[in-house]
């Protein structure tokens, strides 16, 4: 029962911090979109490869099936990716304040120094 009321508490404390960074989630989003459709237009591929390809580098998977050519856009691959690693350490962080904040409200207590 006391995992039930932990899992609760920490998708309410994940949901409330999910929706009060939502606005810089989508933002961070919405550049890796631009400019993996600006790097699409170069590199001749379709919007949804584009699509595709921004997020499959903004995550680091990278699996090669599409690859810039152009410097301008290996340098957006770069971009890309550094603001993918942005996005998830937020999404990270919010985890581990949801976790933090769901325990203080069952009881738990971290040791004190």
């Amino acid at each position: 029962m006391l995992f039930f009321h932990l899992a609760i508490a920490f998708l309410k404390e994940f949901a409330l911090a999910l929706w009060l960074t939502c606005p810089m989630l989508l933002s961070l989003a919405a550049v890796i979109t631009a400019i993996g459709q600006v790097v699409g237009k170069k590199e001749r591929w379709s919007a949804f490869d584009s699509f595709y390809w921004s997020f499959i580098t903004a995550t680091t998977v990278g699996y090669g099936d599409l690859r810039p050519t152009a410097k301008a856009s290996k340098v957006c691959a770069i971009v890309i990716g550094f603001l993918g690693l942005i996005l998830t350490g937020i999404l990270i962080a919010v985890a581990v304040y949801a976790a933090t904040m769901a325990f203080a409200e069952n009881g738990f207590k971290g040791k004190a120094n």
